[in-house]
């Protein structure tokens, strides 16, 4: 799902010619990012509607730095961790209602098993690379979401254990738990769906 071009950030004022060549380099600028953003967004959240969200007040912020953002090359990065950040932020206004359980098996998930992950070589390897991000995007939504989150910081984000222990506020544990549940539950999900897609292809 790609962002519409006639997004809120796109309401300068049209009376001069500075002006107007403004509008038409964010409009550039944000092009050139938006899928970046909202896949960003999306793993992260697990929802496209809140992606598309997040994504908006995303590029919004990006209007009121542009002066910044706009020769500058690290601007991808800086959307990136933005996106991130809010996606955060809006997760963690709803982790009150799992947020309570999941602290009550801390203690369990210390002493929880090794889960042991590896993903074949030879795994969506037929498929291009569309395919593959869509069947990954796809089993990703289906994690509950304390698993998906920690993994997609984790993984698509590259921040470190501790990392996602601070943003998340959970124990360093518990967060390794829960990527190592993610994969496990993961791994079948993909094979299902490459095998499904091998099978109609």
């Amino acid at each position: 799902m790609v962002l519409s071009e006639h997004t809120p950030v796109q309401t300068p004022p049209t009376g001069t010619g500075s002006d107007v060549r403004a509008a038409r380099d964010f409009t550039t600028f944000m092009r050139s990012y938006q899928d970046m953003v909202y896949t960003t967004a999306a793993r992260v959240t697990g929802s496209e509607a809140q992606a598309q969200d997040i994504a908006q007040e995303v590029f919004v912020r990006a209007y009121e730095h542009f002066a910044d953002l706009a020769d500058n090359p690290t601007a991808g990065g800086w959307l990136k961790t933005v996106a991130t950040n809010l996606a955060i932020n809006h997760l963690n206004r709803y982790r009150k209602r799992w947020r309570m359980f999941s602290e009550m098996r801390a203690a369990d998930d210390e002493s929880a098993a090794q889960i042991e992950f590896e993903v074949p070589d030879t795994l969506l390897s037929d498929l291009s690379a569309e395919q593959r991000g869509a069947i990954v995007d796809a089993a990703l939504r289906r994690l509950p979401e304390h698993q998906r989150l920690p993994l997609v910081l984790y993984h698509f984000e590259d921040l470190s254990y501790q990392e996602i222990s601070a943003k998340l506020g959970i124990s360093l544990t518990k967060v390794k738990t829960d990527i190592r549940r993610a994969r496990a539950a993961l791994l079948p999900a993909l094979q299902a769906a490459a095998a499904r897609d091998t099978l109609e292809s």
